[in-house]
């Protein structure tokens, strides 16, 4: 429930924060939001992949009551995490005439674009240690603490944006850097936590030093994550110049809108996801398997009855929920008839991110890679291409539910297979 809670307000943090830039300062500036999202989401994916494959190395760890080797993971994962956005950073910065244009933000979507990028770029190593974080502090078994490390940047974005977008009108810079200094005050609540003795696992100095052996575990695990955040990365690139050639600005500023109703409509089942990986892995490591076997199928109907509720509410109020973000008559029109497609397969795709979780949680790094980027990167990516160029923009709306259907096919089996196997007392 913490963690449900946590990415409610984060999905509401992101709908009303492309509600206000969308009244405030126009439908242009949702496209451009939209196409420095893959890059800060790619940025931010670094970050929760470290997390979350430190969290399930540290999960096993103090399930066995190895808090030593649980330090050194959290240790390794700092360190990396630094490392590896600072440079990330320096890059981006570098290359921003390139990198912009080539996610779609081309003609009049550029200049705003730019702006958001930049500034959204500076604050970058600060939000990938927010996500790393939070999935340590969810892993030693302190959800509301990660809860509440979530509702602070989602609170402050909106309160941000408010005066600086609202009452200074500093337009699209506005935006950017309400987005950074909440991510900022996240920062300080989380290094709060793990300074204040509330943590058991605090590292030395000398726990920040690498550890090869660990490393090549979180890498293995936390490429899982990455893997699903780089294909979305790919996913928004590809479908922003798709649409930018079918329909220009306002199809991009359609898909924007889909974008984070996805985002708001998914937190239930990714909130039982992010509920269900630390229970799992620390009752595999205990070998509690009839334990792991229960909260799978508990996950999996919570989920998907969730999943039912939100699509009967999208289906009712689809025109409203496209009315909000802009009165532009013609991205509420085509936006409403995209979002009667899009989310049609949502009451089963908890199948699939529930099995892709499984894997990880357990430390089966390639079937928990697979399964993970099958809906996005070898199923739904390959359908735009060809379903886009045969049916235009309907094709690219009808490729989502048929990709949602054939990935939770496909996990399904594999995850049927893997719970007959924990059936056996001798599984490992």
């Amino acid at each position: 429930m913490p963690a449900s809670i946590g990415i409610l307000v984060m999905s509401l943090n992101i709908l009303v924060d492309t509600i206000f830039v969308g009244n405030w300062i126009g439908s242009i500036a949702i496209a451009a939001i939209n196409v420095v999202l893959p890059i800060s989401f790619f940025i931010a994916a670094l970050g929760m992949a470290i997390g979350i494959g430190g969290a399930s190395i540290i999960s096993r760890a103090l399930g066995a009551n190895d808090t030593a080797r649980a330090k050194r993971t959290f240790g390794n994962q700092i360190s990396l995490t630094l490392i590896i956005t600072v440079l990330c950073v320096i890059v981006g910065l570098t290359f921003l005439q390139d990198l912009v244009p080539l996610f779609g933000g081309k003609g009049a979507i550029y200049e705003p674009a730019s702006i958001y990028y930049r500034i959204v770029l500076y604050g970058a190593p600060i939000l990938a240690l927010c996500m790393m974080g939070n999935n340590v502090i969810r892993a030693e078994g302190a959800p509301k603490h990660a809860m509440i490390a979530m509702l602070i940047p989602s609170i402050g974005n909106l309160l941000l944006d408010y005066i600086l977008i609202n009452q200074l009108e500093m337009g699209m810079t506005g935006a950017a850097w309400a987005t950074t200094a909440s991510y900022c005050c996240c920062f300080l609540y989380i290094a709060w936590f793990f300074l204040s003795g509330r943590s058991e696992l605090m590292p030395s100095i000398r726990q920040l030093l690498p550890d090869w052996n660990i490393l090549k575990e979180m890498g293995g695990l936390g490429f899982v994550t990455l893997g699903r955040q780089a294909t979305t990365s790919v996913l928004y690139l590809i479908l922003n110049n798709i649409l930018l050639d079918l329909g220009g600005e306002d199809s991009v500023s359609v898909f924007g809108i889909i974008g984070r109703m996805m985002m708001f409509a998914l937190f239930p089942v990714l909130g039982v996801t992010q509920g269900f990986l630390p229970i799992a892995g620390y009752n595999y490591g205990s070998g509690q398997h009839d334990r792991v076997r229960e909260v799978i199928y508990t996950s999996i109907k919570y989920a998907c009855g969730l999943g039912v509720l939100i699509l009967v509410g999208l289906l009712a109020f689809s025109r409203n929920i496209a009315a909000i973000f802009t009165d532009n008559t013609a991205v509420v029109d085509q936006a409403t008839a995209a979002l009667n497609i899009v989310f049609l397969a949502v009451p089963i795709i908890a199948v699939q991110l529930i099995g892709a979780a499984y894997y990880q949680a357990i430390g089966k790094a390639l079937p928990a890679l697979i399964l993970t980027i099958l809906r996005t990167g070898i199923i739904l990516i390959p359908l735009l291409l060809i379903l886009s160029q045969l049916y235009g923009e309907t094709g690219v709306w009808i490729s989502f539910p048929i990709a949602d259907f054939l990935s939770t096919l496909i996990t399904g089996y594999f995850l049927y297979r893997a719970l007959n196997r924990l059936k056996d007392p001798v599984v490992s």
